[in-house]
């Protein structure tokens, strides 16, 4: 069973998801529990299973529009232009804009930063935000796909 948790400390807000310990030691697959986390700030600093992504991983994961859905509303440096997004911003140069940890919040769970976005929380669980019926109560994307993406955009430099 998935638990909620936020508090304060040290003046940070920290939220964190608690689940079996079976599930957090096999990591995180799509559709399954989100693996836990803690916010600090407006990052999330630790891999959500441990373990750095790869990013030729993460760069084909990024293309998959009915996978990852990330070209449906942003454009990448690769690709066709014609079946990228304009909904939102580019991702070119975001590993020069963002640090790894803040790449991750906002893949992550991106309504927690801006509550009017459009982007959809990936791997985080909010009651009472929509979503599609086929995610209802799972999360978009697991935590070894979420590592791949970030490892793949933090190599996005300017």
């Amino acid at each position: 069973m998935r638990r909620a948790q936020a508090f304060v400390w040290a003046g940070v807000a920290v939220a964190f998801i608690s689940m079996p310990m079976a599930a957090a030691r096999a990591g995180t697959l799509a559709g399954a529990e989100p693996a836990p986390y803690v916010i600090d700030g407006d990052a999330i600093l630790e891999p959500l299973d441990g373990r750095r992504g790869d990013a030729a991983v993460g760069q084909q994961l990024i293309g998959e529009r009915h996978r990852s859905l990330c070209i449906l509303c942003h454009a990448v440096p690769e690709g066709a232009a014609q079946l990228q997004g304009t909904l939102a911003p580019g991702l070119a140069g975001i590993g020069s804009r963002l640090s790894e940890g803040q790449i991750r919040l906002r893949i992550v769970d991106m309504k927690r930063l801006n509550p009017a976005s459009i982007m959809p929380a990936y791997h985080a669980l909010r009651p009472g935000v929509r979503t599609a019926q086929a995610w209802q109560g799972k999360p978009v994307l697991g935590a070894a796909e979420i590592e791949h993406l970030v490892a793949y955009l933090v190599t996005l430099k300017e």
